[in-house]
């Protein structure tokens, strides 16, 4: 019985080492980016060294908690103060969504048996939220899917008290989860606890109201929450703006897929349906996609859904011995990991793959060289604006600042891009297609002569471009 507890532990170690490979060798191969890996770095090294977070790489000094309400990243600061770089935070990330695998995979061998459950393990490990959300860097969101992996269980277990305690932090989290906070307060109403219910979704709603109406416009720079516009607008009737386009439907249907639909035997679905919709509500693409790391907090709920789903249907057909003499339990659970396999082969690509291509695994020596060569060129406290891949592997030791500086600080272009303020630049070639595409970033990348920048040198693909002497009034820092 000792051996078999130590199945979803042991489960949680051998993905925690994938993951933290995977994101290890994104950003050592130059594949991280300044949105966000790089944003995030400098607001836990702000913490580390007991400042408010700022983030340069939206505005000088800008700062975060005026942008999203995250305050949880602090915990991070002791870790970064040892080990300061970006990789804290990938391996960080890494290490959180594996501990999500601990009581995914010890409810379902709770409910369905050992080796089911430990199948369903393996493929909410494998499911595309988790795998998006690896490749994507690094995102407060990541502290959110072990809590709601945590309370799912405790759901099913019908520990109401250790539900709600799981699931309070993610007020911490960011202003978005107090949407998850009403919905469990709603499921524990469902399921008879009305006081639990009642308190834990009147703290939801007030908590997230004061986040988004008080605290983040009185520190935002502009006096707002930034991303209010993003539920503007739309589609005049509501159906149309919350069910079309097709995009999100197909979305739904992968979520459902990967659980091979058993979820939708469980009322815990009604949990994610929360988020999921007001993800539908906004007008903004990025929301409804495959990719990025939006997903990854729905993964738990569906799983944990999905053993649900499937302990009803169990009781369903033992109780008719005519349909089903016997359950299958190890038949049906391989059933729903083929169906999470179904998605990792709809969704191209899948993040974990790429590491058993040998050519995915090595670090080129013109990426070793660039790394060199910036390590050699930009000196420490540096005032840089650098490129969007080149910016993480300076944050840690530098003042960063977006290159070119064409984007606002919700990441959407800007007109006409702000002329540099900065005594060193580093820009790479071939550029990528944020935030400027190739076209116009070279053409920018043209103008910096004019501008007062001299050529350093270029090594690699990376050229670091210096002012020889700030504009009048000083560089700003």
């Amino acid at each position: 019985m000792g051996r078999v507890r130590v199945v979803p532990y042991a489960l949680a170690a051998v993905f925690a080492a994938l993951y933290a490979a995977l994101g290890v060798l994104r950003y050592a191969r130059m594949q991280a980016t300044a949105f966000d890996l790089g944003i995030f770095t400098q607001a836990v090294r702000s913490y580390a060294e007991l400042r408010a977070p700022t983030a340069d790489l939206k505005g000088p000094g800008f700062p975060l908690l005026g942008d999203h309400f995250h305050p949880i990243l602090a915990t991070l600061a002791p870790a970064y103060a040892v080990l300061p770089s970006p990789v804290t935070l990938v391996v960080a990330q890494a290490l959180l969504f594996a501990v999500s695998v601990i009581p995914v995979t010890r409810i379902g061998m709770h409910r369905l048996g050992t080796w089911p459950g430990a199948l369903l393990g393996v493929a909410y490990a494998l499911s595309f939220g988790i795998q998006q959300a690896m490749v994507f860097d690094f995102h407060e969101i990541a502290f959110a899917v072990p809590l709601l992996a945590f309370a799912a269980e405790a759901l099913l277990r019908e520990r109401w008290a250790a539900a709600m305690w799981w699931t309070l932090p993610l007020l911490l989290v960011k202003e978005d989860q107090a949407a998850l906070v009403v919905a469990v307060g709603g499921y524990l109403a469902l399921r008879g606890q009305w006081r639990r219910g009642a308190v834990l979704a009147g703290i939801g709603v007030a908590v997230g109201l004061l986040v988004l109406l008080v605290v983040i416009p009185a520190i935002n720079p502009a006096g707002e929450y930034p991303y209010l516009g993003t539920a503007d607008g739309g589609a005049a009737n509501p159906l149309v703006r919350l069910f079309a386009p097709a995009a999100k439907w197909h979305l739904v249907y992968l979520l459902l897929l990967c659980v091979g639909f058993l979820a939708l035997l469980s009322p815990l679905t009604l949990v994610a349906a929360v988020p999921l919709a007001l993800r539908f509500w906004t007008e903004k693409p990025a929301y409804w996609a495959v990719g990025f790391h939006y997903n990854s907090v729905l993964m738990p709920l569906l799983f944990v859904a999905a053993v649900d789903g499937l302990a009803r249907l169990a009781g369903w057909l033992r109780a008719r011995p005519a349909v089903a003499p016997r359950v299958p339990w190890v038949t049906v659970a391989v059933a729903a990991l083929v169906a999470g396999y179904a998605v990792v082969g709809t969704v191209r690509d899948q993040p974990l793959g790429l590491l058993l291509d040998p050519g995915q695994r090595r670090v080129s020596s013109t990426v070793v060289a660039a790394k060199r060569f910036l390590a050699a060129t930009v000196p420490d406290g540096a005032v840089v604006a650098a490129d969007n891949r080149i910016a993480p592997h300076l944050v840690s030791r530098c003042t960063v600042r977006m290159f070119p500086d064409a984007v606002d600080p919700r990441g959407n272009p800007l007109p006409v891009p702000r002329p540099p303020d900065t005594e060193w630049i580093a820009v790479r070639e071939p550029p990528g297609s944020f935030p400027l595409d190739p076209a116009a970033y070279r053409a920018y990348v043209a103008t910096l002569p004019a501008r007062g920048y001299t050529l350093v040198g270029t090594e690699a693909g990376i050229s670091v471009y210096r002012r020889a002497a700030p504009p009048a009034g000083g560089v700003s820092g």
